[in-house]
């Protein structure tokens, strides 16, 4: 649940801290006091849409922040768990920052998140229904979705549209082999072709650079006999060579050595010297004696790499490139020869076609479940709205197969008794609709797992007796969830365990609002205020009082 909510430089907040209770609040005031405001800025903390407009004039940038309580949240939790956020007290703490350019950023528990992982947390913390959540009713889409929310079938009728999408793709590749065929047929010939071409040549990945290094040897064969061989009697074989002439110093060093110690450093030097210098000696000879000329070889060389040098220049790349471009072309014959199986394209097709009728087979089979129960629980609560004799029916209507599944959700209501079921959208006038909406978001948002839902305004087109009841169904959901509720009605903020007042002010030119919890004495004047208007007599606030106590002996 919503433990703690803070505003800094909001459209017209300039400064707000307010804790959260448990159980079914509400936000009440003037219109335009700012009260869907904190509702704005909650939605912007759950991953709503920034934007520079929310910064309050004059303000370098917004600083909201959240913290919810995760008591009672296992997916919360468990969602986490998965992105390694640590919880402290069970809770997480939200922070988002907007700049007045626009720019925004937020973190869960310190830890920065995008946007994306932003949303997918809000999900699981709060469910916001706006004021315009009743129009949002008469479209087909929300219709649909609100069915798979209440079914428990969202993941479901996911992966029913992804395979479909599946399904598509599938059959878009077997129609794409059908049309270009003589395309396609001409590309593998090609292929074909430039691939044994390669394959004869066989041209190894390290080979080229081997061919460049033996080349070199092989041409300055003649030059690298003579030189070496040179260095040879330099070092060892010619009269006064390095190697005779390091060999006696040592030894003669090591003579002196004898009449003084410390010599005997030099001295191994010259041992290690005279060792490194047999090594080379042996390294060299041995070289030299398997160096040879070898016009023939040279020959051969010289051919391969003319060869190799041909094709690179027919394929527009540089030697060393020639064996990554033969498995490429390897790679693309393989997908044209899989392109160009039709028998194998439509086994595939048909599969996949098979997958996604599987699986939105059961999402119908969740939808009509959910579609029952729905129609008769909106149906008797519209009994208790002013709305006697009315009937509500979710009807599934087959379709083509589609991303959604193989049948199309139409919400029905029929408004008096007698009369014949239409689509809502056709029927309902506003007051009707508002009271609809209202039925059926609480009974759906009471089979959600959202442990807090916020209502702004929802209850806007309905009065007297109807808004006594929304107040009881509103309080009833209250006892299961947190609940909070933007409402101009007195009879639904009677209801309430706790209340908001919120009021619009100006000071220094600048137009700001405030934020008072109201005790026992302050709900009498707001509720009073709210019955009787600008003026507000004894009686009034006598009658406020009356609904208070009615509403406390009735929780």
């Amino acid at each position: 649940m919503l433990r703690l909510l803070t505003i800094r430089d909001f459209v017209i907040v300039e400064r707000l801290e307010l804790e959260f209770a448990a159980g079914f609040g509400v936000l009440t005031g003037e219109t335009g006091a700012g009260k869907s405001i904190l509702l704005d800025a909650l939605g912007l903390i759950l991953g709503g849409r920034a934007e520079p407009a929310l910064v309050r004039n004059g303000c370098s940038r917004t600083e909201l922040s959240a913290q919810f309580g995760l008591e009672d949240n296992a997916a919360a939790r468990q969602w986490c768990e998965a992105q390694e956020l640590e919880l402290e007290d069970d809770a997480v703490l939200i922070r988002r920052v907007v700049e007045a350019t626009g720019r925004s950023r937020a973190w869960i528990n310190g830890v920065g998140v995008t946007l994306a992982q932003l949303r997918e947390l809000g999900e699981l913390l709060a469910d916001i229904h706006g004021q315009h959540a009743h129009h949002a009713l008469l479209q087909a889409g929300a219709q649909r979705a609100l069915l798979d929310a209440h079914a428990d079938a969202e993941a479901l009728a996911a992966e029913v549209g992804a395979l479909f999408r599946q399904w598509q793709d599938a059959r878009a590749a077997r129609e794409r082999a059908q049309t270009q065929a003589a395309e396609l047929d001409s590309r593998r010939e090609l292929l074909q072709w430039q691939i044994r071409e390669l394959e004869t040549l066989a041209l190894g990945e390290e080979e080229w650079p081997q061919l460049e290094a033996e080349h070199s040897r092989l041409a300055h064969a003649a030059g690298l006999l003579e030189g070496v061989g040179a260095l040879l009697g330099q070092l060892a074989e010619e009269d006064g060579a390095a190697a005779v002439r390091l060999q006696g110093g040592a030894s003669r060093l090591r003579q002196l050595a004898q009449l003084d110690a410390t010599l005997n450093e030099a001295a191994d030097l010259l041992d290690s010297a005279g060792i490194a210098l047999d090594e080379a000696l042996h390294a060299l000879r041995h070289y030299h004696g398997r160096l040879e000329l070898d016009p023939q070889r040279l020959d051969e060389v010289d051919r391969r790499m003319g060869l190799v040098m041909d094709a690179a220049r027919k394929y527009r790349c540089t030697p060393p490139e020639l064996p990554a471009r033969l498995v490429a072309w390897q790679a693309e014959l393989a997908k044209l020869d899989e392109a160009a199986d039709l028998a194998a394209l439509a086994a595939r097709e048909a599969q996949a076609q098979d997958a996604w009728a599987a699986r939105a087979a059961e999402l119908t089979a969740r939808r009509q479940t959910a579609a029952q129960a729905l129609s008769v629980a909106v149906t008797e609560a519209l009994q208790t709205l002013a709305l006697a004799g009315s009937r509500f029916a979710v009807q599934l209507v087959p379709n083509e197969p589609a991303a959604h599944g193989q049948e199309s959700v139409l919400f029905q209501v029929a408004a008096n008794a007698g009369q014949e079921l239409r689509p809502l959208a056709k029927v309902a006038s506003g007051g009707e609709l508002s009271r609809i909406g209202l039925a059926i978001q609480v009974l759906t948002s009471r089979s959600g797992g959202v442990p807090t839902l916020i209502f702004d305004e929802v209850d806007a087109g309905i009065g007297g007796r109807v808004a006594e009841i929304v107040g009881q169904h509103l309080a009833a959901l209250g006892r299961e969830r947190q609940v909070m509720c933007v409402t101009h009605l007195p009879q639904v903020a009677a209801r309430a365990q706790w209340q908001y007042h919120i009021a619009k002010e100006e000071e220094n030119g600048q137009t700001r609002s405030r934020v008072q919890r109201l005790d026992d004495a302050g709900r009498v004047e707001e509720i009073a205020r709210m019955l009787g208007g600008v003026r507000i007599t004894q009686t009034t606030r006598q009658h406020a009082a009356e609904m208070l106590a009615a509403d406390a002996s009735a929780a």
